[in-house]
């Protein structure tokens, strides 16, 4: 179908959109126009939703909104947010009776007319994608870039030319019921994530394998070979399979030498001209590199390397303040992004504050790494007792070092960093945690702690 065909199939059709959110407002307010009859549900009161109410209820939309808001789902094309578990019984149910359940990812897949990179991982993900976008800019391409990253692509269906490029971010909540995978699709990593949603760590692998099951064979598919987990997907892809190495020599695929990083034995980079720091920035570059290589010249890849200068809440520079720097890194919601980020940059021991909410995944890897790059260690939120556990039981932990505090919010984190910091020092926010026991998303409490480090006199 494409998407004219689509908009037409639209008109008259009841449509209601489960969950309020950021990816669904457009498309509601889109899809009105093209004349559905559209209904939004959500659990949360009106007065909850706060702007985004006042904006559906001036606009006409039906709202459908408390703890039942799942109730008779009888609409004919169902949306679910990509939070929302795609096996509800509910969800089930409206799909028996006819109802078709889809996702603001998988019908834009399906209209997409241009060329789609996928990125996808527990880590990494948002850098990757970011630097693919750049590398396609840089040729010349214009970009759509979208997704898990920050804001949907659907919404953009009708100015989008075969000609332009989508890159795309994909989380696994929107890649496990997708039955189309993008024209090239890379793999950063898997480690334990979002335990707390997947009923178990092979439905979370399983979810992420649907980013290359449904390519045919003129895809690509880039892939780690450092990681178990990835470097096993490689039997089991269609295309062409790139794999990115910092460990072995790779005869066909991107792979680093710790100065250098080599595309099929050329070299094509200087670790050293890249503008952002840590090795898994480098290993973000591998990736992008691998998804672009023979549509990107060399030229324009070191460019980018060169002035691309990060995204916000990824081992961010906020302030330098009476001699010591804070960094926001936000985005570190498990315990392998704070060790390959914020743990891996510094030679000398920082001040961490970590902790948030529980995405049910362990935290013992994070205990030896503290241990070692740490001086002071502020935890707060749900996971605090248990990264605390994590560091009293490493083998390298000494009472003190680190020395432990716990606090309650962020006010309390950064007043405690800021006392316990002297000129020279670095603080970091890179809570190895979800967001959502304290704040809505990782940007929210990103910025949150950017406006406590900016107020600080």
């Amino acid at each position: 179908m494409n998407k004219d065909h689509f908009f037409q199939y639209l008109s008259g059709k009841t449509v209601t959109f489960c969950g309020i959110g950021r990816s669904h407002m457009p498309l509601m307010e889109l899809f009105q126009k093209k004349g559905a009859l559209v209904s939004a549900r959500d659990k949360r009161s009106f007065e909850e939703l706060g702007e985004n109410g006042e904006k559906l209820k001036a606009l006409g939309i039906k709202l459908i909104l408390g703890e039942g808001y799942l109730g008779h789902l009888e609409e004919d094309l169902i949306f679910r947010t990509p939070g929302m578990r795609y096996t509800l019984p509910e969800l089930a149910e409206a799909r028996k009776r006819g109802s078709a359940v889809t996702s603001e990812m998988e019908v834009f897949f399906e209209l997409c007319p241009c060329k789609i990179y996928g990125v996808t991982g527990s880590d990494g993900k948002t850098t990757t994608t970011s630097i693919i976008a750049e590398f396609l800019k840089a040729q010349g391409k214009q970009v759509h870039l979208g997704g898990n990253i920050g804001k949907p692509l659907l919404p953009e269906i009708e100015s989008i030319q075969e000609t332009d490029c989508a890159v795309v971010e994909l989380s696994s909540f929107q890649l496990i019921s997708m039955r189309e995978s993008p024209n090239v699709a890379v793999v950063t990593n898997l480690t334990p994530n979002h335990l707390d949603m997947h009923k178990d760590m092979q439905e979370y692998i399983d979810a992420k394998k649907n980013i290359f099951l449904h390519q045919n064979a003129f895809s690509r598919t880039v892939l780690n070979a450092d990681n178990a987990i990835t470097a096993g997907f490689a039997p089991e892809t269609r295309g062409d399979t790139w794999l990115f190495s910092r460990r072995e020599n790779l005869r066909r695929g991107v792979w680093c030498d710790g100065e250098k990083i080599y595309v099929n034995g050329e070299e094509a980079l200087a670790v050293r001209d890249i503008k952002l720091p840590g090795w898994h920035i480098v290993e973000d570059y591998m990736a992008a590199i691998g998804a672009v290589w023979g549509e990107v010249s060399p030229e324009n890849i070191r460019k980018v390397a060169a002035e691309f200068g990060g995204v916000e809440h990824r081992t961010e520079l906020v302030r330098e303040f009476e001699g010591v720097k804070y960094y926001n890194d936000s985005i570190a919601s498990s315990p392998t992004r704070t060790i390959s980020g914020t743990l891996s940059l510094f030679d000398k021991k920082i001040i961490l504050i970590c902790g948030g909410y529980d995405k049910q995944i362990p935290y013992d890897p994070l205990g030896p790494v503290i241990c070692d790059r740490v001086k002071t260690l502020v935890v707060m939120g749900s996971t605090g007792p248990k990264i605390e556990e994590a560091v009293r039981n490493a083998p390298g932990y000494q009472e003190g070092s680190p020395k432990i505090l716990r606090v309650k919010n962020m006010e309390e984190a950064v007043d405690a960093a800021r006392s316990e910091a002297q000129a020279g020092d670095v603080v970091s926010l890179s809570p190895a945690s979800a967001a959502f026991d304290l704040y809505p998303n990782f940007e929210v409490r990103g910025r949150h702690f950017k406006e406590l480090v900016n107020e600080l006199r």
